[in-house]
């Protein structure tokens, strides 16, 4: 479940709000009790970090491309040297 921030218009309070994808976003602010309450847009906290994640792990047409790509950046450094 994603977790939602939110704002008060009123009082500024700022909270997050871990919810359903399919609830109704909330209206009343816990601090004041107005409902003067907007959804943030923020960051997402996904990060894919760590051992094994590469690019070969995604089978597909691109492979072919990453490899020409690869085996020309090769040979460009070797005539270099």
């Amino acid at each position: 479940m994603p977790i939602y921030e939110y704002k008060c218009k009123a009082c500024e309070h700022k909270f997050d709000k871990l919810q359903k994808i399919s609830d109704e976003p909330l209206e009343i602010c816990p601090d004041c009790g107005k409902p003067q309450l907007v959804k943030l847009v923020s960051a997402a906290g996904f990060r894919l970090k760590g051992t094994g994640w590469y690019e070969t792990d995604f089978k597909g047409s691109s492979k072919k491309n990453n490899d020409t790509t690869k085996s020309s950046s090769s040979n460009s450094s070797k005539s270099t040297d």
